[in-house]
């Protein structure tokens, strides 16, 4: 029952790491979307790839700020010294990383077309596209950071 709890109280901990994380990334990504444009303007449209600076950028910044969360609050050490927990932390990062763009891509591309309106705010395709490749990601991003990095 114990570890029922504890499990539990860890997918708990992952969720709130992960939302934080995801407000970090989601906000960053709003800043670099609207002001990296001035400065680079391909930025939109890179080749068909749509504002792939503003989601490394963004997406980095998500990444250290879940880095920290997970390790002060979410998962316990495993049995790997701290350098090869980050390189490993940094290596499954890097390659959501390249899922989150793919998924976005797709969904900027092809599926969010239209505003959303939410009364108090209106989401454009860029942030809800965004928005949806950080949800796909972050199920496989627990799974693999609690088995391979933290042995959990």
């Amino acid at each position: 029952m114990r570890e029922i709890l504890l499990r539990q109280k860890q997918i708990l901990f992952f969720i709130i790491a992960g939302g934080l994380s995801a407000v970090v990334e989601i906000g960053s990504f709003k800043i670099f979307s609207t002001s990296l444009p001035h400065f680079f303007l391909r930025e939109t449209n890179f080749h068909g790839i749509h504002y792939p600076l503003s989601n490394i950028f963004s997406t980095s910044c998500g990444i250290i700020t879940n880095y920290f969360l997970s390790i002060w609050f979410v998962f316990e050490r495993g049995k790997h010294s701290k350098k090869k927990e980050f390189a490993y932390f940094m290596l499954v990062s890097f390659m959501s990383t390249l899922l989150s763009l793919g998924f976005f891509q797709v969904f900027y591309s092809l599926i969010f077309k239209d505003n959303i309106s939410l009364g108090f705010y209106t989401l454009s395709p860029e942030m809800i596209s965004k928005v949806a490749a950080i949800i796909l990601v972050s199920v496989l991003n627990y799974s693999v950071k609690k088995k391979v990095i933290f042995n959990g």
